[in-house]
């Protein structure tokens, strides 16, 4: 009897586990778009960048949120916002940079006086549920109090990266807990999140903005280094539709018009367009990255800023076009903790140390010097003497961003090596790279400040990130 118990139970595990890792994604996940043409001025680079001088004290340029307090003062129709996190709630780590804005509190008193200018303006937020681990979510509730859709995400909707666990916690805890206290963590746990960082908006002239960037809306990360593509015209219909999709899914039952996008957006025109744009959520970035790098080899560059790392077809790819001749660049985050913490460094310092090693140096990595805040530029440009290739959003370079775990959310835009979009990306990333910034000034460290020989960590990192068991 034990053993058919057993065998019960294993079987009973085992088919959680393959249909929570394999099951149909929600409604509006894994957008890949049609490439879509641009006119001039209908994109937009953006940074945030955060550095010290000599002497510790904090040199901070931003434009990331100017821009959405921008596209929220101009829209007179409809505004969507899908944000990980929307609260000013948690600790600022002793050693982090002062806090830039109280980005919530902002943006709630920039909506809010926004409907109240225009009352007809039809507002809905979507974010993850960990907001409320963070605290009472005041911003949020004076939001709906005010009219406002606010939606949250039903993650349990999304397959499963931590499935060692996750298939236990949902033959088990998850029927006989509730939302709070150990039923909150124990959900936690699971290691999937709302991950995307998105502002849509009509332009308040017939038009659509958006804006897809790596940032979040919370003071304690308002000094982290981000990256942002700003675009405008009917590329962003298709993440739009993506987004009152996912809402849909999640509960929300209100209206809000899409713009028709003409049939022809997509074909002929996109493909002889100088400049070009195209939305990619979830996997489908893993698939265009690939794709570009593998056609990637001598005469291509290939340069690189992340927060994290470590997706596994992502290394493979990179020591391929490496061996093709690709000249590599990275610029990651050296994963620093507060004092007193255990410093591991995973992953970011051990997929670096095999890339360098592996490709014998071809493949050039930098830290960035961060101070307590995060380094989350994340974006990837691949380019030749024509052409360049730019990503970028809220997607890390991990499997549980690129493998359908996470809701990710990039933009992605080709456009001529000459034109002024691309001299500005490469620019900022040989800024950093370089160190061309005032005396005293330096944005990145050389790879051996970090560098990290250990195999014992090494291969923790390839189990974590194999398994699911990670928080990157």
């Amino acid at each position: 009897m034990r053993r058919l118990i057993g065998c019960a139970a294993t079987v009973a595990w085992a088919a959680t586990a393959y249909w929570h890792t394999h099951k149909t994604l929600p409604p509006g996940a894994r957008v890949a778009s049609g490439w879509y043409a641009l006119a001039p001025g209908a994109v937009a680079y953006l940074t945030d960048s955060t550095s010290a001088d000599a002497y510790g004290h904090p040199l901070i340029r931003q434009t990331i949120f100017e821009q959405l307090l921008r596209a929220v003062a101009s829209a007179s129709d409809f505004i969507v916002i899908d944000s990980q996190l929307f609260s000013d709630a948690g600790e600022v780590a002793p050693a982090s940079m002062p806090v830039q804005h109280n980005s919530s509190r902002e943006l709630t008193a920039a909506l809010l006086a926004r409907r109240q200018a225009v009352p007809g303006l039809r507002v809905l937020i979507i974010t993850d549920p960990a907001n409320a681990a963070l605290g009472p979510a005041e911003d949020l509730e004076k939001l709906r109090a005010a009219g406002v859709a606010v939606v949250s995400a039903d993650l349990d909707q999304l397959r499963d990266p931590n499935f060692l666990y996750s298939s236990l916690w949902r033959l088990t805890v998850r029927w006989w807990t509730d939302d709070s206290g150990f039923g909150a963590a124990a959900r936690r746990l699971n290691l999937k999140a709302d991950h995307r960082k998105v502002l849509l908006a009509d332009d308040g002239r017939g038009g659509l903005i958006g804006i897809v960037s790596s940032a979040n809306i919370h003071a304690p990360d308002s000094a982290d280094s981000n990256s942002a593509l700003l675009l405008r015209g009917e590329v962003v219909a298709p993440l739009l539709e993506s987004e009152l999709a996912l809402a849909r899914a999640f509960g929300w039952d209100g209206l809000m018009g899409v713009p028709t996008v003409r049939p022809g957006a997509q074909t002929a025109e996109a493909a002889n367009a100088a400049v070009r744009a195209r939305v990619l959520t979830e996997g489908a970035l893993r698939d265009a990255l690939i794709e570009r790098l593998r056609a990637s080899g001598s005469g291509s560059a290939i340069d690189i800023s992340a927060r994290y790392l470590a997706d596994r077809t992502v290394i493979e790819a990179l020591l391929a076009a490496a061996r093709r001749g690709a000249a590599v660049r990275l610029i990651l985050d050296p994963q620093r903790v507060a004092a007193g913490e255990s410093e591991t460094g995973i992953p970011n310092r051990q997929a670096a140390a095999e890339l360098m090693a592996a490709s014998e140096g071809a493949i050039r990595v930098r830290w960035y010097r961060t101070h307590g805040e995060q380094f989350n530029g994340n974006a990837v440009m691949i380019y030749d003497a024509a052409r360049l290739w730019l990503a970028s959003g809220s997607a890390d370079l991990t499997r549980r961003s690129l493998g359908d775990y996470n809701l990710e959310a990039n933009a992605v835009v080709e456009t001529p090596r000459t034109a002024e979009l691309a001299q500005q990306a490469l620019a900022h990333f040989d800024e950093l790279w370089g160190n061309r910034a005032p005396s005293g000034v330096e944005y990145t460290a050389d790879p051996g400040v970090y560098a990290d020989a250990s195999q014992l960590r090494y291969w923790c990192y390839r189990l974590m990130e194999a398994s699911g068991l990670s928080a990157f």
